[in-house]
């Protein structure tokens, strides 16, 4: 009988000793940086030999788990894992163990972050993790925890944790987060049902899978994007009333996972990859935008939008209107590349909040305007060919609530180029002068109120044509041809808003901007001037519908557009007064986002106008993302404005009107469809992500610049038949190693009209376009400096040029241009986080289009024209640059 207990005794223990020792056990979580197998098998062997029971780290999630007896220190296994060369939430590896690991291990590092998170895990004995993203969480959470009996409660979202203050004869710790997870927040003790989770705002969706105590990045981005969402301006960690911007950190060049739209993000780090000299020269390394080559006599530079011209995308800056009416051929020479903070590029149908006039998307630009610290920077630049430049910014904060910004540039071009021979500057002398001054007010966190200021003055004169030509005598006095051009040009905005007390999601902002635009200008004997009076405003307010997965705006605007041309001896007035009211909706839900809005125009001179745009986002999984867009849009054309690239030539302009009240033209309205889907996924232990997107916009109506009826006319008119542009790209972001960045992009247009001669396709438009980008930098020594490469590759196919066949035969042109590459290169050495210097050439295959200008040597003649440019005028230009920060 004894043995038999005695059995029965030993059975029990043998069948308890596994949960006695497990008791004995405990599991953690660490974050722990590495990039591939290798780094697994040493943090995980470390670990181990540093007395961890098991190991386990997934190169995926960067996290180590780890397994300890109760009277092991987590602290001293972290420690040897930092030995070892692996960076971890509590410790930092030393440089040496870092660099002494194989070129594969080589992952990213950032020495802030150890410290910062470290900071975050050393808690008060009453302080806990809890999760969540915003000031709806934080009240939940604060709610629930005085429910659950504690005395006060404090959630700070940045630590991610909740500071409780409870009388423990009342209540516990255990029972007050027990009462947070059940209203949806996971905790260090207790996880919130799966459905009380899904049930949150969409604000409120925290990452489940981020570890207890390590940074929430939707804190800073949609915190205050329930505060007020911008759309459009496409930027993180910003708090800011619609299109009023107030403070931002902006985020690196990438496409924005979260928007319904496919929005672009350029960081201003990005637009020093290349010469930058102003914005028409910030989308080298961007595969989206297509740059044409400068006009052979003007030196004017246009953008193109999914296979389309640059008066069919809006151009923004500050959200504001900017570069269109008169400023639409030379706009982009009046942004200079070292003032610009960053920029937002949407492909397709933008938000209905910032106007009619998008048809094909939207590129704004954000000034210089945010600094933790002063700072005033220096540009010097020059090229081999007699360009000079010089920027000053100086960015300053006045006071707690004031800052400051001062922007000046100025510019001169005073060599003679001419590297074809053929008599003609390849592009124009002259000088410009830029400043601009911009005030901002924040005090959003207390009395709701922030507001922005700006004033803008440019001055820019250039002269073209002959090599020779003097623009002080008048050009019937002389024998050779010229082209001069003076513009001056002065705004000011201001940007004010309203963020409503106690409601963080309610919002108010109103936008208000004047400009005068003024051009006088000549083509040989022809010339062209004209005045511009604008003034914009646009009033927005945003609020929810019931909680934060149902946002709307609504507002109302106005434009007036007073424009004064002199062509020749006519003259063309008008005066376009248009108010407008839209609204906008966005439903969100746990794996998409709807955006559908639409706003009604009344256009004293083109009627009323409807203008519906719809933007459809799906996450198929978090890393496959799909997009659909749909929307019109409606513009007057500046005929004369946008056209002058063909002003120096031989050409006569013929109108052929059709009862339209704006140059006897009716307005230009167009519908653009889109669907895109990215997808990204881990290649060589590192991040990688490709995008395919296709674009079609079909013109209702259109103002036809037809080259092909002569080659001694420009003849416009609207549209009889079809016009459509079919866009399709594919794009490939990868870093085969550490710090070197690949990109690689086709595109495919397919771009027609029905012309009065018949159907054909839009001339200067390649059909297909091949695009590769390599970057590399190397580490950062101990005083911040390092060096950068940078090359770009452009491949344009050939293009359909206009008919030249009822010119005599020496002044004929082909039907197709050939096929060409370009190469741009650039080499910066960044001496410390103060001095950086740069060495850059743009076509380095010096590829040029020998053809530039049909019959050069006789400029006054019936066959002169030099608006029949496809490729580079000028060979390889080299540039060298000096950045200074003081």
């Amino acid at each position: 009988m004894k043995l038999y207990i005695s059995r029965i005794i030993l059975g029990l223990f043998l069948l308890c000793s596994p949960f006695v020792l497990a008791q004995h056990l405990s599991k953690n979580q660490f974050k722990v940086k590495g990039n591939c197998n290798l780094c697994k098998e040493r943090i995980e062997t470390t670990a181990k030999k540093a007395g961890a029971k098991t190991a386990n780290y997934s190169v995926d999630s960067q996290i180590l788990t780890v397994e300890t007896d109760d009277n092991v220190s987590t602290n001293e296994i972290l420690k040897e894992v930092a030995k070892a060369g692996h960076d971890n939430e509590k410790f930092q590896a030393d440089e040496a163990s870092y660099q002494a690991l194989p070129a594969c291990c080589h992952y990213e590092r950032n020495s802030t972050q150890t410290s910062e998170e470290h900071r975050m895990h050393s808690k008060s004995e009453n302080e806990f993790y809890v999760k969540g993203n915003c000031e709806s969480c934080k009240a939940r959470i604060e709610k629930a925890a005085k429910d659950a009996g504690a005395d006060s409660a404090e959630w700070n979202a940045e630590k991610q944790t909740v500071a409780l203050n409870f009388n423990s004869q009342k209540t516990s710790a255990d029972a007050i987060l027990k009462k947070i997870a059940e209203v949806g927040h996971d905790n260090e003790k207790y996880k919130a049902n799966d459905s009380t989770y899904k049930n949150l705002p969409s604000c409120c969706l925290y990452d489940r899978e981020i570890p207890f105590g390590e940074t929430n990045p939707k804190v800073h981005t949609e915190e205050t994007a329930e505060a007020a969402h911008n759309h459009n301006a496409g930027t993180s960690h910003e708090k800011n009333i619609e299109g009023v911007t107030v403070t931002a950190l902006k985020a690196s060049t990438s496409l924005n996972k979260k928007e319904a739209g496919l929005i672009f993000n350029i960081d201003k780090k990005e637009l020093l990859k290349a010469a930058c000299c102003n914005l028409s020269e910030s989308f080298e390394t961007n595969a989206t935008v297509d740059v044409s080559f400068s006009n052979a006599v003007t030196g004017t530079k246009q953008l193109k939008m999914l296979g389309l011209d640059q008066k069919y995308t809006s151009l923004t800056k500050e959200l504001l209107p900017e570069i269109r009416g008169l400023a639409s051929a030379y706009g982009l020479n009046f942004i200079p590349g070292r003032w610009i903070e960053s920029i937002q590029l949407t492909k397709g149908g933008s938000t209905v909040t910032n106007g009619y006039e998008s048809i094909t998307g939207q590129i704004n630009t954000e000034l210089l305007k945010n600094s933790e610290k002063p700072e005033t920077s220096l540009n010097l630049f020059a090229d081999f060919n007699g360009r000079t430049e010089a920027n000053i910014t100086s960015v300053s904060k006045i006071d707690d609530k004031w800052s400051q910004t001062f922007l000046l540039h100025g510019n001169g071009t005073f060599g003679d180029t001419d590297m074809n021979d053929d008599g003609f500057l390849d592009r124009p002398k002259g000088t410009q002068l830029n400043a601009a001054y911009l005030l901002n007010y924040n005090d959003l966190e207390k009395s709701g109120f922030g507001s922005h200021f700006g004033i803008n003055f440019i001055k820019d004169e250039r002269t073209a044509g002959q090599v020779g030509f003097d623009k002080k005598i008048p050009q019937d006095k002389q024998s050779l041809y010229g082209v001069g051009i003076d513009i001056s040009r002065f705004q000011v905005w201001n940007k004010t808003g309203y963020v409503f007390k106690g409601k963080p999601y309610q919002s108010l902002g109103w936008m208000n901007q004047y400009t005068f635009h003024q051009q006088d200008s000549f083509f040989g004997l022809r010339n062209y001037s004209g005045k511009q009076h604008t003034y914009y405003s646009n009033l927005i307010f945003e609020s929810i519908l019931g909680n934060t997965n149902h946002k709307y705006k609504a507002g109302a605007s106005l434009m007036y557009d007073g424009y004064d041309e002199n062509y020749l001896t006519q003259n063309f007035k008008r005066n376009e007064i248009v108010p407008g009211a839209f609204a906008e909706y966005t439903l969100t839900g746990l794996k998409y986002t709807l955006v559908a809005g639409a706003r009604v125009d009344f256009h004293n001179l083109a009627g009323t106008q409807f203008t519906p745009r719809l933007n459809f986002k799906y996450d198929i999984t978090p890393q496959t993302i799909l997009r659909l867009s749909a929307g019109r849009g409606f513009r007057t054309a500046n005929i004369f404005a946008e056209s002058q690239q063909y002003f120096a030539s031989n050409r006569n302009i013929q109108i052929l009107e059709n009862g339209g009240n704006i140059y006897g033209l009716k307005p230009e309205i167009a519908w653009n469809y889109g669907a895109s889907l990215q997808q990204e996924f881990k290649l060589f232990g590192r991040k990688s992500s490709i995008i395919a997107d296709f674009f079609r916009t079909d013109f209702q109506d259109q103002v036809m610049v037809d080259l092909d009826r002569s080659p001694q006319q420009l003849t416009f008119y609207n549209l009889e038949g079809k016009s459509f542009a079919n866009s399709f790209q594919a794009q490939w972001d990868l870093m085969p190693f550490k710090n070197f960045e690949l990109r690689f992009a086709y595109k495919y247009y397919d771009v027609q009209a029905d012309y009065l001669n018949g159907r054909r396709a839009v001339p200067f438009m390649a059909k297909h376009r091949g695009f590769v980008n390599a970057a590399y930098s190397t580490n950062k020594n101990d005083k911040g400096g390092f060096w950068s490469f940078d090359t770009t590759l452009n491949i344009v196919g050939k293009q359909r040029l206009p008919d030249t066949s009822s010119n005599p035969s020496q002044f004929q042109l082909a039907a197709y241009s050939p096929s060409y590459s370009v190469l741009n290169a650039q080499i910066s050495r960044n001496f410390n986080q103060k001095i950086r210097a740069y060495l850059g050439g743009e076509n380095l295959t010096s590829y040029s289009q020998s053809n530039a200008i049909v019959d050069f040597k006789n400029p006054f003649g019936n066959y002169f024209d030099g608006g029949m440019v496809y490729a580079p005028i000028m060979k390889a230009n080299f540039y060298v640059g000096l950045d200074v920060t003081f």
